[in-house]
């Protein structure tokens, strides 16, 4: 059976939006004081972002969990290149995994990576047919 996501984004006035979430929480959407907006919310192409990392690190975080590994730190940088032309798009996204610790299992933590990027993450497939992607995985040790 098929999963439907139905969301609402209610106009707030000016450049803002406020949306929901399956969650039960709401986020405000808004512009810059350059484009009319009071830079009081999250920019759109912004989250795009945040949901790639945020799809990928759930991935991530449930495979150190369901492997028993030690980190003592982890967040993902993304860094996406924006089309000149409008409509403007991401055509280049790199994706950073960085991982810190005493104890890193590099091995397993790159196939953490590689499973999310390759097999979980639905955002990430979403992502593959507009951008070119570039996944690197460093690790810290402390």
């Amino acid at each position: 059976m098929s999963t439907t996501n139905h969301i609402t984004t209610k106009w707030l006035g000016k450049m803002a939006f406020e949306s929901n979430n399956p969650s039960g929480l709401d986020l405000k959407i808004d512009a810059g004081p350059d484009d009319g907006g009071e830079g009081k919310g999250f920019r759109p192409k912004a989250l795009m972002l945040s949901g790639l990392a945020g799809c990928s690190g759930l991935d991530v975080a449930g495979l150190i969990k369901k492997m028993q590994l030690e980190v003592d730190d982890f967040h993902i940088e993304t860094i996406a290149h924006l089309t000149d032309e409008h409509p403007k798009f991401y055509d280049k996204v790199v994706v950073e995994y960085h991982f810190h610790g005493n104890n890193l299992e590099e091995k397993k933590l790159q196939r953490a990576v590689n499973l999310s990027v390759e097999k979980y993450c639905g955002v990430m497939e979403m992502f593959r047919q507009f951008a070119e992607m570039e996944i690197k995985t460093v690790f810290h040790s402390v």
